[in-house]
Order: structure tokens, then C-alpha cells, then sequence
């Protein structure tokens, strides 16, 4: 599939660490953590700076630390 980009692979990106468990929270919470592929607890991962994931951070932000990413 030529001409087709991983946006998630350009631009500024976010170091996402899960530190918080997500027992005894909404399923809202735990399907975010999940949907910013995050698995395991002190997992982090790198995810793409945009209005979306920010959003989704900003529901989350009790479960995870947020920092600048390489990029």
C-alpha cells in the first residue's frame, strides 16, 4: 500500500507510564488505559501528541504520568 503513513509515527510524541491500578475504577478508565496500549502496571509507552490522546490522558491522569517524548 504505497503513499499510506503510521500517523502515530511523526511529530512530537508523549512518554506514557501506567502507575495506578485501574481496580475498583469505572470500565471507562480501564478501557483507556487499554486503548493507549498500555498492559501492564509501570509499562510506558510512547504515543502520538494530538488532541485525541490528550483527551484521553486528561481522563486518566490519576492512573499515569505524562512526560515529553523523543521526537
Amino acid at each position: 500500500m504505497a503513499g499510506k503513513r503510521n500517523p502515530a509515527s511523526s511529530g512530537p510524541k508523549l512518554r506514557v507510564t501506567w502507575v495506578k491500578s485501574t481496580i475498583g475504577h469505572k470500565a471507562g478508565a480501564r478501557g483507556t488505559i487499554r486503548a493507549l496500549g498500555l498492559h501492564r502496571l509501570n509499562e510506558t509507552v510512547e504515543v502520538a501528541d494530538n488532541a485525541v490522546t490528550r483527551g484521553m490522558l486528561r481522563r486518566v491522569a490519576f492512573l499515569v504520568t505524562v512526560a515529553e517524548g523523543e521526537g
